[in-house]
């Protein structure tokens, strides 16, 4: 990936942390800044001398998704989103900064929401720039999202590529290749990893049997569902459920 030049109010979202590195423009002397010298100072932590005007100054944070399939929601995101000239996102970031310095009450509460409309804002502009292959970049094609709305608003359905196309108002060819191209992954793909996630949900929460859960993510028959399930998760339905009552009775304990 090519040098990204940082200016003030930029805002960086990393989806899945890779390795990076910061550096300054200007060549820096033997006795200058260390960077492995760090300082905890008026609430700041501070790479450097400990002393004088910080050459440049970084909000920092994380958050991490509570979904069954996590790791397809982030492979399917641009691998970095970099925000320049949106007022908004300064002023969410502002009020960020302001609530995480002070020790108000609901301060978790309130740094917690503020994360989340970040979070949502940034993906919102991501999806209008040229943001590298990812689901954002599918839905900012009018004619993708069509498709893509549509096998999340009905996975069960038998969806070819053709059907599909139609939905974008595209021939089969120029669907598949400019979906591919936008999302990174084929449309089908894209189907089956949607299928699966809705499926770990449903088996989590324990309330359908396997039989319907197969039927509402698109399989004729559980054994259909157990075979696709199998192979796509590594293990087969009845193991994930208990492989997550077991998860759960070790976080309750």
């Amino acid at each position: 990936m090519e040098p990204i030049e940082l200016q003030k109010d930029d805002f960086i979202l990393i989806p899945a942390a890779f390795g990076f590195s910061v550096a300054g423009l200007e060549p820096t002397g033997p006795c200058d800044n260390d960077a492995s010298m760090v300082t905890q100072l008026d609430g700041e932590t501070r790479h450097g001398r400990p002393t004088g005007p910080p050459d440049t100054r970084m909000l920092v944070g994380y958050c991490a998704f509570g979904s069954p399939d996590a790791k397809m929601l982030v492979a399917l995101l641009p691998q970095l989103v970099h925000i320049r000239g949106e007022a908004q996102m300064g002023t969410l970031v502002q009020l960020v900064a302001r609530e995480s310095s002070q020790q108000r009450p609901g301060r978790d509460a309130i740094l917690a929401r503020l994360l989340e409309v970040l979070l949502m804002e940034a993906l919102r502009s991501a999806a209008s720039t040229a943001a590298s292959p990812g689901l954002l970049r599918g839905l900012a094609d009018d004619r993708l999202a069509s498709a893509i709305r549509r096998m999340h608003e009905d996975p069960a359905r038998a969806w070819t590529i053709a059907s599909l196309a139609k939905e974008a108002a595209l021939s089969r060819t120029t669907f598949f290749e400019r979906f591919r191209r936008a999302v990174g992954v084929a449309p089908m793909e894209y189907l089956l990893a949607w299928r699966m996630a809705l499926a770990k949900s449903m088996l989590q929460r324990k309330e359908l049997g396997i039989a319907v859960v197969a039927e509402r993510v698109g399989y004729s028959s559980a054994s259909t569902f157990h075979v696709a399930f199998t192979r796509y998760v590594g293990m087969p339905p009845g193991r994930y459920i208990r492989n997550q009552l077991a998860v759960s009775s070790r976080g309750a304990s």
